[in-house]
Parts: structure tokens; sequence; C-alpha cells
């Protein structure tokens, strides 16, 4: 992707970042992407290719995990956030939908919805909540229900609202497909790709499952071994031979890729010779 010229086109911009995990453990090596406003970017591969990882550093999360960025540099809207804590960097718009939801199981949907809205005025209140149910309908219906309760779509689409009453500039989900079933997953991409079109939103996906990821998104990276070995359009990728049997699990001659071709992708990753 060619850089923006101009910051202010720019909701989210990494360049060269290393993570590094008690000092020592290297978990994201000279990592960069960009996100411009109004558009959905994901960032694919598979578990433990350090997608998470930048998801954290950007978020201002990875001290809790003893995490550090070691080199590089992250701008959000403009502004440097390196070193930020994750107060200052939900107040200048962007806020996480972190993986396996983290509601708080004990309270109802509502009160849940109420949590992610403590930085609006209470006169905004009713309107954010109103917004959410519009978004998601059966939550209307569910507003009472103890949030420990619900499926586990149900659960998704409260930590989404959550993060929605903050009325975010910047929404980044972490894996938002992980545990649900197709249709559950057809749903909730659905609702994402709404907050983009209707409000446009800017949104920063990461995801295990490609190819719902590439059908929706605008620019996608894909990470293997803490670096981004790939990146292109959605349509780009989808049509990449490489993406397409490793990621896709499709093959241009059989359909389906066969197992003793996985045992060796490794020594076929053509993207990185």
């Amino acid at each position: 992707m060619t850089p923006s010229p101009n910051p202010a086109a720019t909701a989210l911009a990494i360049h060269n970042i290393q993570v590094v995990y008690g000092g020592a453990i290297e978990a994201v090596r000279d990592v960069s992407l960009e996100v411009r406003p109004g558009q959905i970017v994901a960032l694919l591969g598979s578990n433990g290719a350090g997608k998470s990882t930048v998801l954290k550093a950007v978020s201002g999360v990875l001290d809790a995990e003893d995490g550090k960025i070691d080199k590089g540099s992250i701008q959000l809207f403009g502004e440097s956030i390196d070193g930020a804590a994750a107060a200052h960097i939900v107040r200048r718009g962007m806020v996480q939908v972190p993986e396996g939801r983290r509601l708080f199981a004990t309270l109802t949907v509502e009160d849940n919805l109420l949590a992610g809205a403590h930085l609006r005025p209470r006169q905004e209140l009713a309107e954010a909540m109103a917004s959410v149910y519009e978004l998601f309908p059966r939550l209307r219906d569910k507003r009472s229900t103890i949030a420990g309760y619900l499926s586990g779509g149900e659960q998704q689409m409260v930590a989404i609202g959550r993060a929605l009453m903050s009325k975010p500039k910047m929404l980044a989900l972490d894996e938002p497909s992980l545990g649900l079933a197709p249709l559950v997953v057809a749903e909730i991409f659905n609702s994402i790709c709404r907050l983009r079109d209707t409000s446009g939103l800017t949104l920063l996906l990461v995801e295990q499952n490609a190819s719902r990821a590439l059908a929706i998104c605008d620019y996608a990276y894909i990470m293997e071994n803490g670096r981004v070995v790939l990146d292109g359009t959605g349509e780009q990728l989808r049509r990449n031979a490489d993406v397409r049997e490793f990621y896709l699990g499709l093959s241009a001659k059989e359909g389906r890729t066969r197992l003793k071709d996985v045992k060796h992708y490794k020594r076929r990753k053509r993207w990185l010779s």
C-alpha cells in the first residue's frame, strides 16, 4: 500500500514495530501496516503468527503481559501513541473488542453495554443504546438477561455493542468469529460491514477465518512468524495462488488442497523468496 502523504488521511499507521515479551522473546518483527478512515483492514494469519500482539501494541495493553514495543512507531489519527496508556488511546477514539468477549458475566446485557459508555455524557446514553439494538435486534429482547446465560454469538454481539457505546472512530476486533457457528459468523460479519457502510466507522479486523475476512475487507495483511509476508486488497489476495491454497483451502487443479501439499507449505512460501 502506498503510504499516505498526509497523516490526517490515515487512521492508524504502524511503522516497523518490534514487540518483545519478557525482555527476550521477540513476538513481532518489523511490522508495518496502514488503516485509512472508513476502511475494513484485516490482519490475517495462523495461530501464533503475531496478529493479537500487534493489536495489543496498538491498544496499549502489552504491559499486562510483560510486553514492550522495542522499536518502531505507531500513530493514531496523526498522533504518536508510542507508550500511551490504554485509557488515552480509548479517548483518542480507538476501542478494542478483545478475543473471548470478556463480558461481565453476572451483569445484564444492558449493564454490560452501559459499562462501555463511561466516557459519554448521560444524555447521550439512550441514543447510543438504541443504535446498538438497531445493529443487533436480538439484544433488545435480551436486555435484562444475565450475560453469562447468553449464547456465544449473543455474547459477541454484546461485546461489540459495548465497544460501540463509547462512540469510537475506530474499532479493533480480535477474532470475532472464534468458536461461533457459521450462521452466527455470517451475522456478525454482516454487522461489521454495516458499521463501515452506514456510519463510516474504521475497523481493524484480526482473524484466522481468512475466507470471511477477505470477502469483506478493503485491504489485508498476512502475518507469519511475527512478520507481514503479504498484503493487498481483499480481491487481490483471494486471487493469489498461495493464499487460495494455504489459507482458503482451494487448489486450482483439484479444488481442494491435498494433505501432502500442506506438508510442503513452508518450503513453498513464494512471497518470502
